[in-house]
């Protein structure tokens, strides 16, 4: 199958010439066939040397205090032990936080989190480890511990030194002057990444003190920097190799740190290879989660419900270092406003320091919580006015971006304002491309909205028990690192005299079909069947200095990276083959090259250059243009552009039990120029259910002292085949990206997860339906909150 329309280049002296956009191509994943066999090679299948040794963290019991005593006789008493190592016997401070270096590998004297590593076993076997770590003693002088959002404000316990405050016009003006107010609180709970790959590293000690370390990371860079600074060596005596994750979801961005800095150390001071991996309830304990929130707000509104004024308070749950708090927070800050232009605006943020897990990355990095904040008003301005909540949402969207030929969009929220402008976010990023008004109109029409939405009011009208809800929500996600010079990528391209493609880059492949984007990114650029194209497993001693692969960026840079390097080639050798058959005309395309009326096969023309020295290797770069941004002052252009999409949920509730199904779900999403549709549907499948189980039934319970009791999967419910909707539509807006991305895509790796939203303000539809008061329902939306939600509702 070729992957693409024919690509010519000119052998001029510029050498430059366009590449069509492939054409759309539903290509499996590239390792499909490996992963239902079974044949899919994960960190704890690499094979091992014989004598290779096991890690496991001994962890503290309690959730704040200083260690007075540290007993591991019996731990190093215990059979098929090699060592014991606690804070003392490490031979530097050893730092595994992101950046901010507060984060320790073993406790040093003072314990923050129930879970915390204090000591590290190393020994001959995974169960050896385990049990042996089970056995230390720590005694702990313990201290109150902050364990909640009100804990924290009571006792100021924060990171930066106060809350960060952005704001646009006079929000508390505005506020005062409207017809309508309204103030509340929306509680948002965290979430368990819960990746089907747990946590794990393999270090093997080289010659030289070098290091290969094999890392189910999302951020090999940062993996290596982590290991050469522990083990006092240079980025380049360290060498970080990621096949692929069982799933990351942000949640190994960060966190494998620890084990592989952990092996490394063993590694080192062994002589011997050595492998770490967590049981899954460690993993939860241990880990960090997505930040829980609690965004309390003041709004002004007219009687169209068309919001005049806004005030948000976000209290984010940090845990008990930075990890990547600050950004996290910062990016709910930038999605506070989702597909609704906020005139006059002010967004408070508390980024709240606790003695629980370090909260993390999570999928949508913050926005979600931002999202649903605004969401929440509006289902509430809806349900204060006796409005169709979707009639509410569409009259306060951005204005529409210009067609194709430039002339203004109808737009029914600045119908009774011509020319005022709604396209100014609260940073100060004037909005250029939304397609909201079109997308949702779009949507509701094909899914039938206004009829369905008069046969849940029928429903409810005659069903006292069972109610239905009905939601139409959209979404607007920033596509950037908001850490501006994080917007780069890099790639190493072979072409072998054979004709086949060798090609490496700096992301990493978690499940979601990166690597094969990059491939059929590529193959277009040659003109060849995408099995001709191998990517093999992103290594830093092939690409340095790479970026996490997060913030839905893998296939932007690293798409544009690899048709850089591509091009590089193709270029030499189209000038090659031009002055060797002596045209100006060169086309490959279907697996040939044609120079002028010759045509030679792809693989004879790699084997032409090569026999004339015409290198066939290449490396390319890319970065991101137009984007600069100043977060103190809450002000520049953090995102190259947004991604679009809807979805429309239908759920009924049980008012005896809280029990709840989603009936029915219509998504709609904007993937740009699509490489893969195939792809990208997967993605919105498993994006919309992630969002829908954050905010149902995934919920995260610590006790009064501090423990997780949701560490196990017979504690946490995550959403399984039976909680998907029976009707389940996806389509594809199909639309060129407007900013110069790979081939006009857009990313779809975070966007789809808000469409999740959706089902939870279904079912707040639901309970709406119950009664005439305020319900207030509470993220997650469990049967309990549900059943106390109808309560309210009902006064």
């Amino acid at each position: 199958m070729s992957a693409s329309s024919p690509t010519s280049a000119s052998p001029s002296a510029s050498g430059a010439a366009p590449l069509p956009a492939p054409l759309p191509a539903a290509l499996p994943h590239d390792a499909a066939p490996l992963h239902v066999t079974g044949q899919a090679r994960y960190i704890d299948d690499i094979p091992v040397p014989g004598n290779c040794l096991h890690l496991a963290f001994g962890l503290s019991e309690v959730a704040h205090g200083r260690i007075t005593a540290l007993d591991l006789d019996a731990v190093r008493g215990a059979d098929g032990v090699v060592a014991v190592l606690s804070a003392a016997d490490l031979p530097r401070e050893i730092d595994v936080s992101p950046a901010a270096g507060d984060e320790p590998l073993l406790a040093d004297g003072m314990v923050h989190y129930l879970g915390q590593p204090l000591f590290l076993v190393i020994a001959e076997s995974h169960l050896a480890a385990r049990k042996a770590a089970r056995l230390g003693k720590a005694t702990v002088e313990e201290l109150p511990a902050i364990l909640t959002i009100d804990d924290a404000l009571a006792a100021g316990s924060r990171f930066e030194d106060g809350p960060l405050i952005w704001s646009k016009g006079d929000a508390e003006a505005a506020i005062a002057r409207a017809a309508h107010r309204l103030e509340g609180s929306v509680v948002i709970g965290g979430q368990e990444h819960f990746y089907l790959e747990v946590q794990a590293a393999l270090a093997l000690p080289q010659e030289g003190g070098d290091m290969v370390v094999h890392a189910s990371s999302q951020h090999p860079t940062e993996i290596q920097h982590k290991v050469a600074h522990a083990l006092g060596l240079a980025m380049h005596s360290v060498r970080v190799e990621v096949r692929r994750m069982g799933g990351g979801f942000g949640g190994k961005e960060s966190q494998g740190n620890s084990l592989a800095v952990a092996c490394a150390l063993a590694a080192a001071r062994t002589g011997r290879a050595c492998k770490m991996r967590y049981d899954r309830d460690d993993d939860m304990t241990i880990t960090g989660k997505r930040h829980d929130f609690r965004i309390d707000y003041r709004v002004g509104f007219d009687d169209d419900g068309r919001i005049l004024g806004i005030d948000f308070v976000q209290l984010a749950r940090c845990g008990w270092s930075m990890d990547l708090s600050l950004p996290v927070a910062d990016r709910a800050m930038l999605h506070a406003d989702n597909a609704y232009f906020l005139p006059d605006v002010r967004i408070e943020s508390h980024r709240l320091r606790t003695n629980t897990q370090s909260a993390t990355a999570y999928r949508g990095f913050g926005g979600p919580q931002g999202i649903l904040g605004i969401e929440s008003v509006m289902q509430r301005i809806a349900a204060a006015l006796g409005k169709d909540p979707f009639e509410v949402r569409r009259i306060n969207f951005y204005e529409s971006a210009p067609d194709a030929a430039g002339n203004p969009r109808r737009d029914r929220a600045t119908e009774t304002k011509p020319g005022a402008g709604r396209q100014t976010t609260p940073y100060h990023m004037v909005v250029e491309d939304s397609i909201s008004h079109e997308l949702c109109e779009a949507l509701a029409e094909r899914a039938d909205y206004a009829a369905r939405r008069d046969r849940v009011r029928n429903w409810n009208a005659h069903n006292r028990v069972l109610r239905r809800g009905i939601a139409l929500t959209p979404v607007k996600f920033g596509i950037s690192f908001t850490l501006t010079h994080l917007n780069q990528a890099g790639a190493l391209v072979h072409v072998y005299q054979d004709g086949s493609i060798h090609m490496n880059h700096g992301g990493t492949e978690m499940g979601q079909g990166l690597f094969q984007k990059v491939a059929q990114v590529a193959a277009a650029s040659f003109g060849v069947p995408v099995e001709a194209v191998k990517i093999t497993a992103t290594d830093t001693a092939k690409v340095p200095n790479t970026s996490a692969t997060a913030a839905s960026s893998g296939s932007d840079l690293n798409g544009m990276a690899v048709k850089a390097a591509c091009d590089t080639i193709r270029q030499r050798m189209a000038a090659f083959l031009g002055e060797y058959f002596q045209t100006g005309d060169v086309v490959f395309a279907d697996g040939m090259v044609r120079i002028g009326r010759e045509e030679i096969t792809f693989a004879r023309a790699a084997q032409l250059a090569y026999e004339h020295r015409v290198s066939l290797s290449a490396t390319g770069f890319y970065k991101t243009p137009k984007i600069g941004w100043d977060r103190r002052r809450g002000r520049g252009r953090p995102f190259y552009y947004f991604a679009y999409g809807a979805a429309l949920s239908e759920c009924v509730i049980d008012t005896l039990t809280g029990e709840n199904r989603l009936l029915r779900v219509d998504i709609l999403h904007d993937a740009g120029a699509s490489l893969n549709p195939g792809l990208d549907i997967g993605q919105i499948e498993g994006g919309f259910v992630q969002g829908a189980g954050w905010l149902t039934t995934e919920q995260l319970v610590w006790d009064a002292r501090g423990r997780l009791m949701t560490h196990a999967p017979s504690t946490y419910k995550i959403p399984a085949c039976s909680d998907r909707p029976d009707i389940f539509n996806v389509a594809l807006w199909d639309a060129p990206n407007r900013e110069e991305t790979i081939f006009r895509s857009k990313a779809v790796g975070e966007p789809p997860f808000v469409l999740g939203i959706s089902a939870f303000m279904a079912l707040a539809d639901a309970v709406s339906s119950c009664g005439p008061h305020e319900a207030g329902l509470e993220a997650p939306a469990t049967p309990e909150n549900i059943l106390a939600a109808v309560a309210r509702a009902r006064g």
